[in-house]
């Protein structure tokens, strides 16, 4: 077999390609598996940035409040009145007359969109494949980054406006990507492909960092620049790199399109025929258990993303390079943990040292249950600012596990209906997106200097963590739901023998073992 073959379309024969040109030769090199983790660790990463460049630009946007000089050491970290003293300084230039309720309105309007397009994302996936949905939505939410500048200048509510459709576009990106992987990932990879989707943590390490950066030296306005530029750029690279599924590959090898072939239920050409079964998903108790609980983790987790900068400066007192520098770094940590905790899956389950659901069942609670107990802990922690961040860091980090536990719990119990299924647990817990910070920002209410109201904050962000695990600890599973076979279950038998029979038709019964 030589190199310029690959199967067809229809998986029944080799056919010749034309002579591709040296680059192309030399990109052909590297394994499409690896390719797509890639594409969807930076898209997730780019995704992130133009969706949390915002939460800390709003503090250098927004004029500051006339503060009270009244003190005390049981609500404050720093002192407003006097100058040798560790204080949070007024080093934004914020010229934006925006209340308190206009800018947490503004921060949750991506998320109202967000919400609801999860739906829609997985019907347009079924429909379109992947490759147009994400990478459209990415380019609809790096347009509206760069306007963002424009129309802060002209009204808050043409902000809130924008926010809403880079929301609307950005909720169809995870169904897009779940789709993906039972195409395109054999089940034994599929713990560690999901670390991918943990770019997002690097997306927000990078942007909080970036965005201090860039206000200190070149104001707001430079970050919207930025990141809607960055993500335009990713979206040429993804045109021109990512397909939706093996057989429409153009580099794919034989080898590795057989191995994915064998290792994964059904084929990307045979789930667009079927309808999706909604009432089936509707009423599982697994497919609820998987969006209730991962209601608590998001409401944990945005708490951290979006009132975090705010308690950094407000709180713990830190300049606006050194609060994107402490913000963005528990994130990029916890890639690597997501990482570690996908592999310590895998391992768990193929060395038979725990069943998959008991996996899943742990990793949910290590990013969530764990998290929840932390937020508790600092709450009481006071002033003591080095030991407050070790354990938000701790924290953050452990969420991560969640991509070994409850999100991967998707693929497994329907790997034809991932992007639907997917699309209505989102539907469930983003809703806490916009949910914990619009509770944050309602209980400090103009408090954000006193440590009682975050308090407040913590406790009720404790509480969902928690309470919302107690519904995958009783119905999670990672058992394949019968209503992923809408046509009936695959016939194992047929599949070996179309799979014989390609290898078969090789000469000299080789396969080639060139690299996608």
């Amino acid at each position: 077999m030589t190199e310029d073959k690959v199967y067809s379309s229809t998986l029944s024969y080799p056919k010749e390609e034309v002579q591709k040109c040296l680059i192309y030769r030399l990109f052909g090199q590297v394994p499409a598996r690896l390719v797509l983790y890639l594409l969807s660790w930076s898209g997730f990463l780019v995704s992130f940035m133009m969706r949390t460049d915002i939460n800390l630009a709003i503090i250098a946007m927004v004029e500051e409040p006339t503060l009270s000089v009244t003190n005390t050491t049981q609500e404050y970290c720093f002192t407003l009145d006097d100058a040798n003293a560790t204080t949070a300084p007024s080093d934004t230039g914020g010229t934006l007359k925006w209340s308190a309720s206009v800018q947490s309105y503004i921060l949750a309007s991506f998320y109202w969109a967000y919400v609801i397009s999860q739906v829609v994302g997985g019907l347009a996936t079924q429909k379109l494949g992947t490759k147009r949905v994400f990478g459209y939505a990415q380019l609809v939410t790096a347009l509206c980054s760069l306007s963002i500048p424009w129309a802060s200048e002209t009204h808050y509510g043409v902000v809130i406006a924008l926010r809403f459709v880079q929301g609307f576009a950005s909720g169809l990106t995870w169904p897009a990507m779940y789709a993906l992987v039972g195409h395109w990932i054999p089940v034994p990879e599929r713990s560690r492909f999901m670390s991918s989707f943990q770019g997002f943590s690097i997306g927000i390490g990078i942007t909080y960092p970036l965005c201090g950066f860039l206000i200190a030296h070149l104001g707001w306005r430079s970050v919207f620049y930025t990141t809607g530029s960055i993500g335009v750029i990713w979206c040429g690279i993804w045109y021109l790199l990512a397909f939706d599924s093996p057989e429409m590959h153009p580099r794919i090898s034989l080898s590795e399109q057989q191995y994915i072939k064998e290792n994964t239920v059904n084929t990307y050409a045979a789930t667009r025929t079927q309808s999706v079964p909604w009432k089936a998903i509707l009423t599982s108790p697994h497919a609820w258990a998987i969006g209730v609980t991962t209601f608590g983790r998001i409401w944990v987790h945005y708490t951290f993303i979006i009132p975090g900068p705010k308690y950094m400066k407000s709180i713990l007192g830190f300049s606006i390079e050194k609060n994107g520098l402490l913000s963005g770094a528990p994130f990029i940590c916890s890639y690597i943990a997501s990482v570690f905790f996908c592999y310590i899956a895998d391992k768990l389950v193929t060395r038979n040292v725990m069943s998959l659901t008991n996996v899943r069942k742990l990793m949910t609670a290590l990013s969530q249950v764990v998290p929840g107990l932390l937020v508790l802990v600092i709450s009481y922690l006071g002033c003591d600012i080095n030991l407050v961040l070790v354990v938000w860091f701790l924290a953050v980090t452990l969420i991560t596990a969640s991509y070994a536990g409850a999100m991967a719990n998707v693929v497994d119990i329907a790997p034809n209906f991932a992007g639907p299924v997917l699309a209505f647990a989102q539907t469930i817990h983003m809703s806490a997106s916009f949910l914990s910070p619009l509770a944050a920002f309602q209980i400090l209410n103009e408090r954000e200097t006193m440590m009682s109201a975050w308090r407040t904050v913590f406790y009720v962000t404790a509480f969902v963590a928690i309470s919302t695990y107690v519904t995958f600890q009783i119905w999670g599973t990672s058992e394949i739901q019968p209503w992923n076979y809408t046509n009936g279950e695959p016939n194992v038998t047929e599949q070996e023998e179309l799979m014989t029979e390609n290898t078969e038709r090789i000469p000299n019964g080789k396969i080639d073992d060139h690299v996608a």
